[in-house]
């Protein structure tokens, strides 16, 4: 198994790489000042535990590799991520004084908020690419079987994910209790959460890194 001691560095490790702001931390901001802390909070459960479970049979299987040896199938994937990113962040910005009453911008289902968090996860390709990369570096051949090695550090981060996006969800949340009753103040906030979105999904699409 792993030594204790190099796996305190690697959480260490993993929560400051975590902590700058990517497409991930901006959707659950925009979620968590727009639909509130509960919704944001759900959209991170997806972001993280319910793309983990696709990622880590993935990444200890050898599959993801694959994929992230391929030019042709890593960009199709980063080009359908900043696809993705792009439509949510104009839905955002086209959305009308009249739909954001509190009573629609309460009523979303924390289902529906944990799957875009979590196809948002996934079709970003820097959160598995990072994981192949990152992960092994912390591998010990001789301590056991590689595959639990790896079940168990990707597992570490995506929890590690839950606090570092929690707090983005907690904070963002509070704030969005204040703007709730100001309308104006709610709209250009939707506005430059889309904008900052789009710019992500665009930065994505020509190449530039993500988290």
């Amino acid at each position: 198994m792993i030594d204790p001691a190099l796996w305190i560095v690697f959480v260490g490790t993993v929560i400051l790489l975590q902590m700058p702001p990517g497409p991930d931390s901006m959707l659950v901001m925009a979620r968590g000042i727009g639909q509130g802390r509960g919704v944001a909070l759900f959209t991170v459960l997806g972001m993280t535990l319910g793309a983990g479970l696709v990622q880590l049979p993935l990444l200890a299987l050898g599959i993801s590799s694959l994929v992230s040896a391929s030019p042709m199938a890593f960009n199709l994937l980063r080009w359908a991520g900043a696809a993705y990113l792009v439509w949510l962040g104009i839905k955002l910005l086209l959305a009308s004084p009249a739909s954001l009453n509190v009573a629609d911008m309460k009523n979303v289902r924390p289902l529906a908020a944990a799957r875009e968090g979590m196809i948002a996860n996934l079709v970003n390709p820097w959160p598995i690419t990072f994981m192949i990369a990152f992960l092994p570096q912390f591998v010990d051949p001789n301590g056991g079987s590689v595959t639990l090695q790896l079940l168990l550090l990707g597992a570490t981060q995506k929890m590690t994910g839950v606090l570092v996006l929690g707090s983005y969800a907690i904070a963002s949340g509070s704030i969005g209790e204040w703007i709730m009753d100001r309308p104006r103040v709610r709209l250009w906030q939707q506005r430059i959460a889309g904008c900052f979105i789009v710019g992500l999904g665009i930065r994505m699409a020509v190449g530039g890194t993500s988290r």
